[in-house]
């Protein structure tokens, strides 16, 4: 059954959109071009699009050319704004940035231990709302938290998860009362395995496994180009993977015994401890080795990550394992390439290693694409 005159529109429209945020401003004749359109069907979509504020002209395509054919159109970026949060358990970083996603504005804030939950909330989302103001955003369509723990895939919450902060569940309930805002929250490692697919080190692949080694450790997984959550939200929860080399086996309340004690900061402050490094932050000291040349400990710490490379590239067979977060990113090809050979000794399924190329970037990066993908989606189907 053919399409109604309403819904081709709204299709070709949303098409175009898409278009002129890929690939820039545009010129009527190469929309035309892109979406296969006749003139005056272009001519009409313009015209409509810049009637719902949604596109303007921006210039005009080259300095011989004039007149209507030549005008330049572009989205209007400031159509709506946007905010990702990265939620950690002593701090929140946040960054505000327009609709085609250049960020405006960014601030981080501690929160320490003893913080009570109440003060803590009323702390974080009322660094949101300054840094929105900052960015000059009278109001934000859409937000994006990226938090450690489950989200439960069916009703998209953060779950009460044994060991996280009180009041990283109480913010996301204190931003949805605050804001009038869309407010999404996704998992930590599941937004910076998006940002590295998009942005980093898997931008050419549709199925790899992001390893997230940071204070915690945790994969996100894409398979066929789209990120898989599992059933609880739970995929990719490799700190509780049993491994050799622990003092034990870890629980469902505890991951110790798990992964988490090879690779987690604690465990590889440890390690390097025992090769003579001493720093107070993991990274650090991975980024001291790679520079110093340390083969005993990076050796060492390569043994450890392979354990879990490979069990992930036994079960999934993602062809690609990206080594993200702060660790990964300090380790860089070093590191990766010894955790590659490492794990081709393992595994008879050939993987891949990479370095991630964000760090601790990651997350807030993820969060704006998906915060972006959230308004657009919108906006770009004819909503408010």
């Amino acid at each position: 059954m053919p399409a109604s005159p309403s819904t081709a529109r709204t299709i070709n429209d949303r098409l175009a959109l898409e278009f002129l945020q890929q690939k820039g401003p545009l010129t009527a004749g190469q929309l035309k071009t892109m979406t296969g359109l006749s003139r005056p069907s272009v001519a009409d979509l313009v015209e409509r699009l810049q009637e719902s504020g949604l596109i303007q002209v921006v210039g005009e395509a080259g300095a011989d050319r004039r007149g209507p054919n030549a005008r330049l159109y572009g989205i209007v970026a400031d159509r709506a704004h946007l905010a990702a949060l990265d939620v950690r358990t002593d701090s929140v970083s946040v960054a505000v940035a327009d609709l085609l996603g250049t960020r405006l504005a960014e601030a981080s804030l501690p929160i320490g231990d003893a913080d009570e939950s109440g003060p803590a909330v009323e702390r974080a989302a009322a660094l949101v709302e300054r840094t929105a103001r900052g960015a000059g955003a009278a109001t934000l369509h859409s937000v994006c938290v990226g938090a450690p723990g489950l989200i439960d895939p069916s009703t998209g919450e953060l779950r009460d998860t044994t060991g996280l902060p009180a009041w990283h569940r109480m913010l996301v309930a204190a931003l949805q009362e605050r804001l009038p805002a869309r407010v999404i929250v996704e998992n930590e490692t599941n937004l910076a395995a998006v940002a590295e697919q998009r942005l980093g080190a898997a931008r050419d692949r549709d199925s790899f496994a992001f390893l997230w080694l940071g204070h915690g450790v945790g994969a996100g997984i894409f398979l066929d180009g789209r990120l898989r959550r599992g059933v609880s939200g739970g995929a990719g929860e490799i700190g509780f993977l049993p491994v050799p080399g622990t003092a034990g086996i870890p629980s469902a309340v505890d991951c110790a015994g798990g992964f988490h004690s090879l690779a987690g900061a604690a465990a590889i402050r440890e390690l390097a401890q025992r090769y003579g490094l001493a720093g107070a932050v993991a990274a650090d000291t991975v980024r001291t080795a790679v520079a110093e040349d340390r083969h005993d400990f990076l050796d060492a710490l390569a043994d450890r990550l392979a354990l879990g490379a490979a069990a992930v590239a036994a079960v999934l067979d993602p062809g690609c394992v990206v080594l993200g977060g702060e660790t990964g990113h300090a380790g860089g090809e070093p590191l990766a390439a010894r955790v590659e050979a490492k794990v081709a000794r393992l595994s008879p399924l050939r993987t891949q290693v990479r370095a991630g190329t964000l760090g601790g970037t990651a997350v807030l990066s993820g969060a704006l694409l998906t915060a972006g993908e959230s308004a657009r989606g919108e906006l770009f189907a004819g909503g408010a």
